[in-house]
């Protein structure tokens, strides 16, 4: 049976609209969360600090969402400033396995936001085939970047981050706090540990293209007041 190959002026005319797209969401959830803080300053000068941590959950999530989308924009960007070694080459290059596989496994997390991914995904289909594709959305290769999963993730955030983001949000809104002294007793000890293993390292950080693996995490964004 005659198989079809992939509509490449398709595939790209959605690659620049999921670009589109995810610019839009990113800019509407940034300013959703600078206004979400505020709220939880509220929270928090009121002394209600358990119904602060609640919505600083939400606000983490939601900073993990951007930071993927980011990550998933800039992707786009890539596949399209390569996009001859896409339509030239019959078998995937090894520069766009990356890019590629973590597009392919966020399609299924985010096409209710952004319904382009998934006509991005259709055309991957008919290019790569169905089989490879499959293994993008479990993952089975272990190509997919590892930041977005885990920024995709669906776990609760850990609550040395969310006590992180109370001390930094009061901090900016003036509003007095006072953390949580077992769970900052953990960011101690996460702190220490880290600074044993660089000294096991020895010497200075070799290559930059390495992806953060959890010290992100600790940390969160700067607070903008508007």
């Amino acid at each position: 049976m005659f198989k079809s190959g992939p509509n490449y002026s398709k595939l790209k005319t959605n690659l620049r609209l999921s670009i589109n797209r995810l610019k839009l969401l990113e800019k509407k959830k940034t300013e959703l969360a600078q206004k979400s803080r505020k709220e939880i300053a509220d929270y928090i000068s009121a002394g209600k600090e358990d119904r602060a941590r609640i919505r600083v959950e939400h606000i983490v999530r939601e900073d993990y969402l951007v930071e993927a989308m980011e990550i998933l924009e800039m992707y786009c960007d890539l596949l399209l400033a390569r996009f001859g070694l896409i339509q030239s080459q019959k078998e995937l290059d090894p520069g766009l396995e990356e890019p590629i596989s973590s597009i392919l496994w966020s399609t299924r997390r985010l096409q209710a936001d952004v319904p382009e991914l998934k006509s991005v995904c259709e055309q991957f289909i008919l290019k790569y085939g169905k089989e490879f594709v499959d293994t993008c959305h479990t993952n089975s290769l272990n190509i997919v970047n590892e930041k977005v999963i885990h920024k995709l993730s669906v776990h609760a955030p850990p609550k040395v981050l969310v006590e992180r983001y109370m001390i930094e949000i009061a901090k900016s809104y003036n509003v007095p706090f006072e953390p949580d002294p077992t769970i900052m007793q953990q960011d101690e000890i996460f702190a220490a540990e880290n600074m044993l293993i660089d000294f096991g390292k020895g010497g200075g950080g070799g290559g930059g293209g390495g992806m953060p693996t959890g010290t992100d995490a600790a940390y969160p964004p700067q607070v903008i007041n508007y």
